[in-house]
């Protein structure tokens, strides 16, 4: 499990001298495992960001996982060659070639490699190699290889590749010790390889030369295939079945939704009780009262209205995280395809729909994958319609506050799981046949096929579902700390202007006569149709800078009024709207473009404000009908 020393030595980088090892980048194929290698390297001291001048995300951390605080490790997207046909190719070519602004040129590289599929993903390492940067190639999935009676010699593997080889784990974090080994040896001075040492490598940009390169290394380096399992054969005859593979999907999603309401449901009615305990006891420790109504009515109620469904938000991302982790999404990919084909969108675009669940910014920004500029504009302009986890907060809200909670089928089957279920099939929905409409007009092109290689079924690991979860919480909480923050803050100061001389001397308004009182009474005509009063149009435009934020806008305003501010919000909207204007207001929420990041990315990827301005349109629109017909249909069957 150590790298092999029995190498041909190489140059020492041009870009530091010996012992200034600063910068290192970690490239690999995709489904390799190299963002799992990334998280074990780095711990939880890594940034995220967007490389200058373009869209993709760029990750860096510091390598503490190994003891190397003074390195910075570049996380490179996940590319099958360096030939630039997208724009993560192009990203990474300019990365290691040091042509990147704002990114130092690499000292060293780290190639993660399949070990189950070597010989296809050997294809990668040849472009990578002839850069003659100091380069250790990491055999990933190396405990399922040789599980599966697969085997490798890294001996012959090293000379053949002239570069120090090492099998690991990055799930389990076995062999990981080669990494800095490797390190301390690329900053010791190196001397030039020997003519007949020189590797030998396929005429680069050949694909027919690469693939039959790589053939030859494996041939010659005694690279023996694992046999798939037998179970993961069976599993997936079953998963992958045309019939019963849709069918069990659908199951799982109803499950996942089942247990998120639950168990999650109570779990955030215990958090909210908990915050509003906080609340209770700090108030008596604010003297003046205009600061206590600041703190604890405005900014503390319309946070806390968020934060109590960060229990559940957690429960559904861990469901997803076993199921990516599982290797079940990568099939689910393949099902889902079937259905994207009829409407005309690229298989492609599974990845970026899928991401787009959890939020739609970097989803859009995974889109830079497909080649084809018609299937990129598509895929970008339907991507909003998925159901990010900014929506669910509004969801559960509404869904806790109108949807009675009973159950079906001896309990499998709840109505509030049912519904949650619905909102996420009606933006599917919506997807598809909006991409059906671009597809079949303004972005007609040529199908292209949709190639996809399934991961290996595996355990998930708990420090990984582990990682995942406080990542998504930290997101969630500088939301709240943040944004939501800023907008309760101006509401609440909204609230309690103009100030009013009187007899008695100076008053703060009522709610309705203070300045956003009078904003919500002057568009509330608009609304009215739909089933909503003017606070919810308050939170309806407060919600445009980010979709969570109309919880907190609620929470802000009934806290506020005297009238409600001794009821949870969950009364209090239940005092205030029908069942109609609920379901609408849900409706409502599946169609609109409300998120002011969403649309500055859409603007950055398609470098232009037509389809932004285009995009936001359709959805206002298609919102506002389907809010329309659905508060009148219910109020016509008196529900």
């Amino acid at each position: 499990m150590n790298p092999c020393c029995e190498t041909p030595a190489f140059e020492a980088p041009k870009t530091s001298a010996p012992g200034q090892l600063r910068t290192v980048v970690l490239i690999g194929p995709p489904n390799a495992g190299k963002s799992t290698l990334f998280n074990r390297l780095t711990g939880l001291r890594q940034k995220v960001a967007n490389y200058p001048g373009v869209t993709v995300e760029q990750r860096m951390g510091l390598m503490a996982g190994v003891g190397r605080d003074d390195l910075t490790l570049v996380d490179l997207p996940g590319v099958y060659s360096l030939t630039p046909y997208s724009e993560d190719a192009r990203v990474a070519v300019d990365v290691l070639k040091g042509k990147m602004p704002g990114t130092p040129k690499p000292d060293a590289v780290l190639l993660v490699l399949d070990s189950l599929h070597l010989t296809r993903q050997l294809m990668l390492a040849a472009p990578v190699l002839s850069l003659g940067l100091p380069t250790l190639v990491l055999l990933n999935m190396s405990d399922l290889m040789e599980s599966r009676g697969g085997s490798i010699d890294t001996l012959k593997l090293a000379r053949e590749l002239g570069a120090p080889v090492a099998q690991i784990s990055a799930t389990h974090g076995t062999g990981l010790d080669a990494v800095p080994l490797f390190l301390n040896q690329c900053a010791l001075p190196r001397t030039a390889q020997k003519a007949d040492q020189l590797l030998t490598l396929p005429v680069l940009g050949n694909a027919a030369s690469t693939h039959k390169w790589a053939a030859q290394v494996s041939r010659k380096t005694d690279y023996k295939a694992p046999l798939s399992a037998e179970s993961s054969r069976k599993l997936d005859n079953i998963l992958l079945h045309r019939i019963w593979g849709p069918l069990l999907f659908l199951v799982v999603v109803i499950g996942v939704f089942e247990v998120v309401f639950s168990i999650g449901q109570p779990l955030s009615d215990g958090f909210g009780d908990l915050l509003g305990d906080i609340g209770t006891w700090v108030r008596p420790l604010i003297p003046l009262t205009w600061l206590q109504s600041l703190l604890l009515d405005g900014v503390w109620k319309g946070i806390s209205s968020v934060l109590v469904f960060l229990p559940q938000i957690l429960l559904l991302f861990l469901f997803i995280g076993v199921l990516e982790d599982s290797g079940y999404l990568a099939r689910a990919a393949l099902i889902a395809d079937r259905v994207m084909r009829t409407v005309g969108l690229n298989g492609k675009a599974f990845i970026p729909l899928l991401s787009a669940y959890a939020c739609a910014v970097p989803a859009i920004m995974a889109t830079r994958t497909i080649e084809n500029r018609r299937d990129r504009i598509a895929t970008i302009l339907v991507t909003p319609f998925m159901t990010c986890s900014a929506r669910l907060p509004v969801y559960m809200l509404l869904i806790a506050a109108f949807v009675p909670n009973r159950s079906y089928l001896h309990g499998f089957l709840g109505l509030r799981a049912m519904t949650m279920l619905g909102l996420y099939l009606a933006g599917f929905v919506a997807a598809m046949t909006t991409a059906h409409l671009l597809k079949s007009s303004i972005l007609k092109s040529s199908e292209t096929p949709f190639i996809l290689e399934l991961p290996q079924y595996r355990r998930p690991t708990l420090r990984s579902l582990a990682l995942r979860l406080l990542d998504r919480a930290r997101i969630f909480l500088r939301q709240a700390g943040t944004v939501i923050l800023a907008v309760t803050m101006a509401l609440w100061v909204l609230a309690h202007l103009p100030i009013i001389h009187t007899a008695q001397g100076w008053t703060i308004p009522e709610l309705a006569e203070s300045l956003v009182g009078r904003l919500g009474h002057f568009i509330e005509p608009v609304i009215a149709p739909l089933g909503f009063n003017w606070k919810i149009g308050i939170g309806l435009i407060s919600s445009v800078l980010a979709r969570e934020v109309m919880v907190s806008t609620m929470g802000t305003l009934y806290g506020a009024d005297p009238g409600t501010q001794a009821l949870n919000l969950q009364t209090a909207l239940h005092h205030d709207m029908t069942l109609g204007g609920a379901l609408a207001l849900m409706i409502f929420f599946a169609f609109a473009m409300q998120c002011t990041s969403t649309m500055a990315v859409v603007r950055r990827e398609t470098n232009s404000w037509k389809w932004p301005a285009l995009q936001f349109s359709y959805m206002l629109v298609l919102a506002y009908v389907s809010a329309f017909v659905v508060n009148h249909v219910v109020t016509a069957l008196n529900l």
